[in-house]
């Protein structure tokens, strides 16, 4: 998003996004985050900022993340008033609001940072199923701290002090080398290869790290 522009060369399509005008750059990428941002006004302005999509493609976003019900229960249903910040729904309600534009604007770049942080985990599962069914034709870019959000990316990429530390697609390598900062020091985590086939299969990743031959919980 350029704030602030990167020290060395971030490129879209062979194109150095740097030579991008700003607001070109930032319009064709959509972001997920931790905290919803929903604005005072009708949820139809909240899900369609620029007045471009017609009730039924409206529809069809809410239908996607699960809030179809939940909207027709609304007084008003799209011209219902939300109130600043969304504070007159749920935090997971919000969020899913929040998924329903970005499926609207239909952006080839997508960055999900950590968006189910403060969700429950109904609206979790919620959420990652629809990144996974919904947004396949882009390119997803998720910021992760916890390794069951990263458990279906195609590629990892580890950033220590600004910099690129690892970059591989083999995600059995890079799990049994990941390398996690732990206060000031950078310990190593060490995967059995159970272990990994179970994490993959829905494991949890509270229990997924090895120090000296012992087993540690509760580490994220």
């Amino acid at each position: 998003m350029r704030m602030p522009d990167a020290d060395g060369e971030i490129m879209v399509d062979d194109v150095p996004i740097k030579e991008i005008n700003l607001q070109d750059a930032r319009r064709c990428i959509s972001v997920l985050g931790q905290s919803p941002v929903l604005f005072s006004g009708s949820l139809r302005k909240n899900l369609d900022l620029m007045e471009q999509f017609q009730d039924a493609d409206l529809w069809r976003a809410l239908e996607d993340v699960q809030l179809t019900q939940f909207v027709k229960r609304l007084e008003g249903q799209l011209d219902h008033e939300m109130l600043e910040h969304g504070a007159n729904v749920s935090v997971g309600e919000r969020q899913l609001i929040c998924l329903a534009r970005v499926l609207l604007q239909q952006n080839k770049i997508i960055i999900l940072d950590e968006p189910t942080a403060h969700v429950d985990p109904d609206t979790e599962q919620t959420i990652w199923n629809v990144v996974r069914e919904k947004l396949r034709d882009s390119t997803v870019i998720t910021i992760a701290h916890r390794l069951k959000t990263i458990k279906y990316c195609d590629m990892i990429l580890v950033l220590k002090n600004g910099e690129v530390d690892e970059f591989d697609r083999d995600l059995d390598f890079w799990f049994s080398t990941f390398s996690m900062k732990e206060g000031n020091m950078i310990s190593p985590i060490f995967f059995s290869q159970q272990e990994l086939r179970d994490y993959k299969s829905g494991g949890d990743d509270e229990k997924l790290w090895q120090d000296g031959g012992e087993w540690h919980e509760n580490v994220w």
